[in-house]
């Protein structure tokens, strides 16, 4: 089993979700995160001066059997990329152990299989 950490713009969120629900990804957890990025400038916007160091982002968390790794991180890859300063990481951990409170399981059984 793998855990696939991604931190993505938030723009891209809505649409990385439906490429992943559409690729049979369908648990997944999310949360808003702050980060410090490589530009380090202010701006102003609409005269309201902002720094760009601390940057929003999304970050998803996906637990998978090994076979399906490569392609969830294309997916994410794909849909996730504009190309500029600032899309995101992704990365990929070996999880030792997961158990089901429900039914008291443990292992890789518990994940759902893809359709």
């Amino acid at each position: 089993m793998k855990r696939i950490e991604a931190i993505i713009r938030k723009t891209k969120f809505e649409d990385v979700k439906e490429a992943l629900l559409q690729s049979d990804i369908d648990w997944f957890e999310y949360h808003n995160v702050h980060g410090i990025g490589q530009s380090r400038e202010e701006r102003i916007y609409r005269g309201v001066q902002y720094s760009t160091d601390v940057i929003e982002r999304v970050a998803l968390t996906i637990i998978c059997r090994d076979q399906f790794v490569d392609p969830t991180v294309k997916v994410i890859l794909r849909v996730a990329h504009t190309g500029e300063i600032g899309d995101g990481r992704i990365f990929v951990s070996e999880m030792l152990d997961t158990w089901s409170i429900r039914t008291g399981e443990n292992g890789d059984i518990v994940l759902r299989d893809k359709k």
